[in-house]
């Protein structure tokens, strides 16, 4: 196996995973989550300082999510071309780009685009993330770093933790405005961990097999000479027509579905003649395993999402509490993700955990619908401990089926289109919020915005159960493998 140029490491293959990668991972696959969940706490905050109702402060989450699903498969290919240093560089860089626009944010619009900016510098950090995971796994002989997994899950959950409360200490102490400037030392941190300790040289797929020298930069430089631009193009234009139509749904839109069902046909005749598709649609269509984990993660984010959104702003506006509270009330659930996300990390099974994540929403859906604005604090905190489970081994079990069920030389791709579908369902959840309650986040809306979380747990838990295909996975992981198309 051809060793690696590093920088600041040894290029002998070692006994194991390589630790030093796992600051610049984590920091990278951590940067969207931090910004969804502070500004879960900021969205009230941010209306009454610049008079904008819930309904418009809404495109405040929906832009970064709408700009990660764009970006995330397409980094996530550049990153299987060419290797995730220099991408994961830029793409970070970017972030404290965003956090500087933000605080000097003069309107609600600049705010926006803050957002937008921050969306597209966040693309890189997961699929870079589950690169050198592959990578690393290729190197050491061993194909299933379950602890590596885990700990990239955790991480995801402990930010989370910090992310509402976090927030609420930086409105409280500085304004709204502080939770946008954080961005800029978390930017500048993780490009100096990616200077020093992501791979200089690091091809996660064909771009870098081969022979060192002359023969793998030709070879890459083929392959980037066929990167299909032309799909990434009408691969944007499906998503953001798709998603501008469902940040708020009326006929009036209805262009919208044409252009995205007329850019659909564009992009499958592209991406079946082309010699080196954006997405090998002949490769994924025939992976029923991998498009049912998608579907899957589409409808859970539903669900996570409404509630990290919708009950936050209820708990706030429509049950009274102060933004640091809210924060606080969250903290239960991501605390109780964690432990079973460490609990449950190390088993390569994914069947019983969807189950149990699917059931678990269910349960916290039907003891929301009890809630009202004079219910106990203590039933808030119930809730959020239900909802803690399915967080914690839903996430968790999706990254792993995807690692199992994609083309080893596809994982970034593979990766960035899970966080695709996933934002996709949190742009779902924002307009529903949105919808749901109009002017004013009240019990009323609240209650209309479970009974679809609700439909949506529903939904996901058929999926699992009728999916045959995941015995196969937790055999294929069990094994080390990657699971057969």
């Amino acid at each position: 196996m051809a060793d690696r140029t590093t920088a600041g490491r040894d290029t002998t293959a070692t006994a194991g995973f390589d630790r030093r990668l796992l600051p610049p991972m984590m920091l990278g696959s951590v940067l969207n989550p931090i910004n969804s969940t502070i500004i879960a706490v900021t969205l009230i905050p941010i209306g009454n300082a610049l008079g904008a109702p819930p309904s418009q402060t809404a495109w405040l989450v929906s832009a970064l999510y709408l700009a990660t699903a764009l970006g995330q498969p397409v980094m996530g290919r550049l990153i299987d071309v060419f290797g995730p240093r220099r991408l994961f560089l830029v793409s970070t860089s970017l972030v404290g780009v965003a956090g500087v626009v933000g605080t000097l944010a003069p309107n609600l619009g600049v705010l926006i685009a803050s957002r937008v900016l921050l969306g597209f510098g966040t693309c890189a950090g997961y699929p870079a993330a589950m690169a050198l995971v592959r990578s690393e796994a290729r190197r050491i002989g061993q194909d299933s770093p379950g602890g590596v997994l885990t700990a990239l899950a955790v991480a995801n959950q402990t930010i989370a933790v910090i992310g509402p409360l976090l927030g609420g200490l930086l409105v409280g102490l500085g304004g709204w405005r502080a939770t946008f400037a954080l961005n800029v030392p978390l930017a500048v941190a993780a490009v100096v961990l990616g200077l020093l300790r992501l791979p200089k040289e690091a091809g996660t797929g064909k771009a870098g097999t081969g022979k060192a020298g002359t023969g793998e930069a030709s070879q890459r430089g083929r392959l980037a000479a066929r990167l299909d631009l032309p799909g990434m193009a009408l691969f944007a234009a499906i998503l953001a027509s798709l998603l501008l139509f469902l940040m708020n749904p009326h006929p009036r839109d209805w262009y919208l579905l044409v252009i995205a069902a007329a850019a659909s046909a564009a992009f499958a005749a592209r991406e079946l003649r082309a010699a080196t598709p954006f997405i090998d649609l002949r490769v994924l269509g025939g992976n029923t395993p991998l498009l049912v984990t998608y579907g899957r993660a589409l409808v859970t984010y539903v669900v996570a999402y409404s509630f990290l959104y919708g009950f936050t702003q209820w708990t706030e506006d429509g049950f009274g509490l102060s933004p640091f509270r809210a924060g606080l009330v969250q903290i239960p659930m991501f605390l109780v993700a964690i432990g079973v996300s460490i609990v449950t990390g190390r088993r390569e099974g994914v069947r019983g955990k969807l189950i149990v994540g699917g059931l678990g929403q269910i349960v916290a859906c039907v003891v929301m619908l009890t809630l009202t604005g004079d219910s106990p604090v203590w039933t808030l905190i119930l809730v959020a401990l239900i909802f803690g489970v399915p967080q914690g081994l839903n996430s968790l079990a999706l990254q792993n089926s995807v690692y199992h069920q994609a083309d080893p030389e596809r994982t970034a791709s593979s990766a960035g289109l899970l966080r695709t579908f996933a934002y996709v369902g949190s742009m779902v959840a924002s307009s529903t919020a949105a919808a749901s309650f109009g002017q004013r986040a009240d019990t009323g809306g609240m209650h209309h915005l479970t009974w679809i979380m609700l439909g949506a747990g529903v939904l996901y838990l058929l999926l699992t159960v009728f999916d045959g295909t995941l015995g196969r996975a937790d055999g294929d992981a069990a094994a080390g493998t990657p699971q057969a198309p």
